[in-house]
This record gives C-alpha cells, structure tokens and sequence, in this order.
C-alpha cells in the first residue's frame, strides 16, 4: 500500500506497526525533495493514527540503505532565504515532534545525509554488508547538521572520525555494533522480519508508556541533568495511570527474553 507515494511505501500491519520504506533503489535510494516531502507526510500520518504504536524504516533494495541528498536532482528552495528548510527537517521524526518508537533497518551503503533518519531512530539494526560513512567533506563541503545528531550515539571521538575521513573510511558492520551505532546485527534475509519483529514487540506495550518513555529521553538531551530529570517525574506522573490502566485492559501474554 503507498498512500499515494512515489518515493516511499507506506503500509500499517493490524499488530500496530507501521512500516516505511524508501523506494528509490536505483539512486541508491537517495531523497529528493519528493522523497522529503512525503517522509514529512509519512510522519504526520505516525503521529497522528492511534492504530500505529511503532514504526519501522527501510530501504529498497540491496546496494544501499540510502546514499544521502540526490546531487543529480535541484532539491529547490523557495526565493526567500528566510523560508528554507534543511532536508533534515521533513526526514527525521523527531522534529516533527513523533515520539512513537522507530525501529531502523539498514543494508548496504549509508552515508551523509541518510544519517538524519539514524540519528532520530531510537534502535537501528543492520546486516552484515552495511557501511557507514560521511562523503561531505569529499565532496568539498562543509559536515555540520548530521554529526551533531550523531555525536549523541556514539560519542566526539568516532564522530570525528567519521565526519573527517569523508570516503576514506566505512564502519563496518561489527564495528558500528562496537560504537553503539547499532544494537545487532542480523543477517540479511532476517534483517526486516527482525525490525518487524523488535517494532511489533513494542507495539504490543501501552503507547501511553513507549511513547513517554522515548519523549522523556529525547527531551533530556536537551536539558541539565536535574531539569531533566523533573521534566521526566512530570511524563511518569502523566503517562503512568494511562498507561497503566491501558496493560489492566489489555494483558500481554508471557513473553521469554531474547538473549542478544
């Protein structure tokens, strides 16, 4: 199902999991300001559909997750400078203010600005043959919106690194594994049904939980410890009898721990 997309697919599984995936595997899923546009959409569609509890995303094909900004393609800003929007503003989630939990799967090449949607994702697994780099500086330009966000996940020293060795170098799946970047990896054929399979989990938990929980998180980045800490004892006293009364209602079935 596509909603009416061109660059992405849109589907929502009766287990509450609405799954994205870019679709543009003959640019190496690259976006374009289509693809932007309607990832905006796509995320207000998350937000704003209580049938969706958790999200995963993906990409087409197999040599690339996404190869960042289509440079063959104008992405076009309006004429008043003051009204540009960065691509990252309609690609990542989190501006756009969802906090239902997203599961990010990744196979292949990954790189620039494809690090908006790992950046915002709040687990990323990948295959084997996943690479991760940046080929800003490569290209002659200057690497500032995405290590910004990244340097959150794994750190000042790997960001750096990243960010500074442009085409040089590509983290490889076990070292992105080593870093944080990623929570596992799975082999390739298992690399959706697993994301599917993370994703489904959480959606089976009260949202009023999940969702607190990944606002209360996000939002201290951007606090001192102790004000973040009072901003996240004001979500559990909101979201703690909603959602509470939500796992009364609705008890899960014993589940066994995966070991991982």
């Amino acid at each position: 199902m596509t909603n009416g997309y061109q660059a992405i697919r849109y589907e929502v599984t009766p287990d509450r999991v609405a799954t994205i995936t870019l679709d543009r595997p003959e640019v190496l899923n690259a976006f374009d300001r289509q693809m932007c546009e309607e990832m905006r959409d796509a995320w207000r569609r998350v937000k704003g559909d209580p049938g969706v509890r958790a999200v995963v995303l993906r990409a087409a094909g197999d040599r690339a997750f996404c190869a960042g900004l289509d440079v063959k393609k104008p992405y076009g800003q309006p004429d008043d400078v003051w009204n540009h929007e960065d691509p990252g503003e309609l690609l990542s989630p989190k501006w756009q203010k969802v906090w239902k939990p997203v599961v990010c799967a990744v196979q292949g090449i990954c790189t620039a600005g494809a690090f908006y949607f790992l950046n915002e994702a709040d687990i990323i697994i990948c295959s084997p043959d996943a690479t991760f780099f940046d080929s800003h500086v490569s290209a002659g330009m200057v690497s500032a919106l995405e290590p910004v966000g990244l340097m959150r996940k794994v750190g000042l020293a790997q960001t750096l690194r990243i960010a500074l060795s442009g085409n040089d170098e590509r983290v490889t799946a076990p070292t992105a594994f080593q870093i944080g970047l990623v929570t596992e990896v799975v082999d390739r054929e298992e690399l959706w049904s697993r994301a599917h399979e993370i994703a489904a989990g959480i959606a089976a938990k009260p949202a009023a939980a999940t969702e607190g929980t990944v606002r209360a998180i996000w939002e201290s980045l951007d606090r001192p410890y102790r004000a973040a800490m009072e901003q996240g004892l004001i979500y559990t006293r909101l979201g703690n009898p909603i959602g509470m009364a939500e796992a009364a209602r609705e008890p899960r079935p014993a589940s066994k721990p995966r070991l991982r």
